[in-house]
């Protein structure tokens, strides 16, 4: 000790105690870091991104490298400071309790949690730093590394925990971690791509239910009706496809293509039996099945309209390629005048006409109201289960977010509502 100056000493100290912090600041980013964005790195062909990844890969072998060169930085800091006091004091209880006090607020200070800190504060630029000298580091260390892992493995055998090499195979995002991603996401995502995204998670949840045109209000021809009035109803359709059926629409017994029946019509007044030859089998559609599932089968099965069948076989409603999509974008097709979404929007008095077939979907997001959503689909089925009966004339009642004034009362169903917007009060219940 005498012949070593005391500089000296401090310099040795404070480069253990870098040495310390380096791997304290390297394991914190490394574990920090995001994974995600680091397998995104990798594909970019970054190289620094590759060599982290691979030591990532090994997490018990890059654990246990960044952990002995830990202690045993600060071990031997411990070391030289009780030396240090035993060589100026002497064995002095009070020297030697002084000298651990001193040194372990250094290593708390410089070492451990200012290190961490800065580690998880900026995880990938030094996490990709450290992993140039961590590689050849654990490449050196490799025998004692084995030796360490040799009992890790045998605790962990004993307490019988299973331990994966791969620490990225174990992390799989659900639906609802994307989901939160994409929200965490929303500097960096426009508004209209992070709607499109979170509707897609959607599409699951939702069933061809929510989204088919009841069948009260399908448009379809009967075959049944004078030719005249088939003709005329051609000649003003908005569709491209039509439901065939006779008599009553339960009764389908095909799909019409439209534009199929120009050159007939170019010819001459086609009769009933040439339009039949132009009709293609219906595609039938159970209740329930998701929209994902569905706009798949679409795909599959070349469809762009389905019908939708109960388990009897009953028709409840029709659902097209356009109704997916728009659950993803938006409306966006032509329809029929005064059936648009787009109409639904509070008047200056805070009122809207609204069609009791209208969807409660679609009533929530065009006009900002909290209609529940796991029971009926329509206003009007919404409607009759608060009712509790069929009401024989106009009457009112209050739903979340809006009063409700039946208007019209047709063939038992409620087909116009007068909404009134008012605030929404906690602990509000519907009335008579």
């Amino acid at each position: 000790m005498p012949s070593v100056p005391l500089w000296a000493h401090l310099v040795a100290l404070a480069v253990l105690l870098l040495i310390s912090a380096f791997f304290s600041v390297a394991e914190t980013a490394m574990m920090a870091i995001n994974r995600l964005r680091l397998r995104h790195l990798v594909r970019q062909g970054n190289v620094a991104a590759r060599r982290t990844q691979a030591l990532l890969d090994r997490t018990d072998r890059l654990l246990s490298v960044i952990l002995i060169g830990n202690n045993l930085g600060n071990t031997a800091a411990t070391s030289l400071v009780a030396a240090l006091s035993i060589y100026d004091l002497g064995a002095q209880q009070w020297g030697l309790a002084a000298a651990t006090v001193v040194i372990a607020f250094l290593i708390l200070v410089f070492s451990e949690i200012t290190p961490k800190i800065i580690g998880a504060t900026y995880p990938e630029p030094i996490a990709l730093a450290s992993s140039f000298v961590l590689r050849p580091i654990l490449w050196l260390a490799t025998p004692a590394v084995w030796f360490v892992n040799l009992f890790v493995q045998v605790i962990l055998r004993v307490l019988r925990i299973a331990h994966s090499q791969g620490s990225m195979e174990a992390q799989r995002l659900t639906p609802e971690e994307l989901r939160t991603l994409v929200l965490e996401g929303s500097s960096f995502i426009p508004v209209k791509h992070r709607s499109m995204l979170l509707n897609v998670f959607d599409l699951e949840a939702l069933s061809v239910d929510d989204v088919m045109t009841p069948r009260a209000s399908i448009e379809g021809i009967d075959l049944d009706q004078p030719f005249e009035a088939i003709l005329e109803q051609l000649t003003t359709c908005y569709h491209n496809k039509l439901p065939v059926f006779e008599n009553d629409i339960s009764r389908v017994v095909g799909i019409l293509h439209v534009r199929k029946l120009l050159p007939l019509l170019a010819e001459g007044r086609p009769e009933v039996e040439a339009m039949r030859q132009l009709l293609v089998d219906p595609y039938w559609i159970p209740t329930g099945t998701s929209l994902l599932q569905q706009l798949q089968m679409f795909q599959e099965n070349r469809q762009r309209l389905g019908l939708v069948v109960d388990e009897y076989g009953d028709l409840l409603g029709l659902v097209t390629v356009d109704d997916i999509v728009e659950e993803i974008v938006g409306e966006f097709t032509t329809q029929a005048p005064g059936t648009s979404a787009s109409s639904l929007r509070w008047g200056s008095d805070g009122q809207v006409i609204v069609d009791g077939t209208a969807t409660l979907r679609q009533l929530n997001r065009r006009l900002a109201l909290a209609l529940p959503l796991d029971g009926p689909k329509t206003l009007n089925g919404l409607l009759l289960e608060r009712l509790e009966q069929i009401p024989d004339g106009p009457c009112c009642l209050q739903l979340p977010g809006c009063n409700v004034e039946v208007v019209q009362i047709h063939d038992q169903a409620v087909r116009s509502v007068r909404l009134i917007r008012v605030s929404a009060i906690p602990g509000q219940t519907e009335g008579r």
